[in-house]
């Protein structure tokens, strides 16, 4: 049976222990001048070296590869009861994002350089779709980006490949394979100051 070429972003599925993830989540700021694009499901957000008058941490949407990342945003706050499940670009919305670096994440390969197989865990490996989601789900297109995937990489890759999710409809050497990875360049690890 080949794998769903069903691409929804980063999962939380674990720690790093074995734990189950358990929902734990903490709130952050998107303001309305943040125009990079729109924070959907499953979805990267960085640092935006601001916080609001609440003292809420501000973040920005993460459009491209290398940024030390805060974490993976898991829902948005309604304003209104027709408030859009994902937080649109360029308006003012509160997120609630999974931001332990010992989280583990599933995501998607998008196969572009043919179907990855079992020796891709323990290499490292760039994200692609960061700006694209589905304005009906809610959900973000981002995929490991399986031409990226290296052995010798310089530290800047988005995630470390941990293993294949481990389900029956998951098929590892076959296109579109679901895999679990680990932030590689997290805010809270790397202590970066700043946006």
């Amino acid at each position: 049976m080949a794998n769903a070429n069903v691409a929804t972003g980063l999962t939380p599925v674990r720690y790093l222990s074995g734990a189950p993830y358990n929902g734990a989540t903490n709130r952050y700021y998107m303001p309305s001048t943040d125009t990079n694009a729109a924070g959907y499901i499953g979805a990267l957000v960085k640092p935006a070296g601001s916080a609001d008058a609440n003292g809420v941490m501000t973040v920005t949407a993460n459009v491209s590869t290398g940024n030390p990342v805060v974490g993976v945003i898991v829902a948005v706050e309604p304003i209104t009861r027709d408030s859009t499940i994902y937080r649109e670009n360029s308006t003012s919305r509160y997120v609630l994002v999974a931001d332990d670096p010992n989280l583990v994440f599933e995501v998607q390969d998008n196969s572009a350089s043919g179907a990855l197989t079992a020796t891709v865990v323990g290499n490292a490996a760039d994200l692609t779709g960061f700006t694209s989601g589905s304005t009906t789900t809610g959900r973000s297109s981002i995929q490991i980006s399986s031409t990226t995937v290296t052995s010798s990489g310089d530290g800047t890759e988005d995630v470390l490949i941990i293993g294949a999710a481990n389900r029956p409809d998951n098929v590892v050497g076959d296109t579109y394979c679901k895999w679990n990875v680990r932030l590689n360049n997290h805010f809270y690890i790397d202590g970066v100051a700043g946006a």
